[in-house]
C-alpha cells in the first residue's frame, strides 16, 4: 500500500512540475527554446580536439596569452580526476565569455559560460580530467578578441595516468 501511495506521490509531483512549466511558457515567462540547453549549443566547438580548433569553432582566429586571469581554488594536483574544481576569474575588460578546456581529454572544450554586460566574469565548476593535463581558460571579449591562460593540473587517481 505504501508503494502505491509513493508512486501516486511521484506521479503528482512530476505532473505538477510539468503543469507549472507549461503555465510559465503560456504566460511568456519562459521561452521553450531557452528552457532546453541543446537549442543553442555549438556542437563543433564541443567536438573539437585542441585549443586552436575550439577558437576557430567559436569564430575566432587565435588566442593571445594573458596573465589577467585568476585561477582561484583550482588545484595544481587533483586527488580525483573525476571531479576537479575549476575556478576562473577574468580581469580582462568587457569579458563576454569564459570557456574551460582540458588539453588531453577526448574533447577539449569542457564548459563555456556567457556573461551579460556588467556581470562579474567568474566561473566555479567541476570538470573531469582523464590524465595530468594543461587546463586552458579561454576568454572572449565583447570586441571578439580571444585570450588564454593555461595551468597544469596533475591527476593522482581517477584518471588514466599521473
Amino acid at each position: 500500500m505504501e508503494e502505491m501511495i509513493a508512486g501516486r506521490r511521484r506521479f503528482l509531483q512530476s505532473g505538477s512540475a510539468t503543469t507549472v512549466f507549461g503555465l510559465f511558457v503560456a504566460a511568456g515567462l519562459i521561452r521553450p527554446e531557452a528552457a532546453f540547453a541543446q537549442a543553442g549549443w555549438n556542437k563543433d566547438a564541443f567536438a573539437s580536439k585542441s585549443l586552436n580548433d575550439v577558437v576557430k569553432a567559436l569564430g575566432g582566429a587565435g588566442a593571445t596569452p594573458t596573465n589577467d586571469i585568476s585561477w582561484g581554488a583550482t588545484p595544481e594536483i587533483a586527488e580525483n580526476g573525476a571531479v576537479v574544481p575549476i575556478n576562473v576569474t577574468s580581469r580582462i575588460p568587457n569579458t563576454q565569455s569564459i570557456a574551460v578546456l582540458v588539453e588531453k581529454n577526448p574533447n577539449a572544450l569542457a564548459a563555456k559560460f556567457d556573461f551579460p554586460a556588467g556581470t562579474d566574469p567568474t566561473v566555479s565548476t567541476r570538470v573531469k580530467i582523464g590524465q595530468s593535463s594543461n587546463v586552458h581558460a579561454l576568454i572572449k571579449t565583447a570586441d571578439g578578441k580571444y585570450f588564454v591562460a593555461t595551468r597544469e593540473v596533475k591527476v593522482t587517481i581517477g584518471g588514466c595516468g599521473g
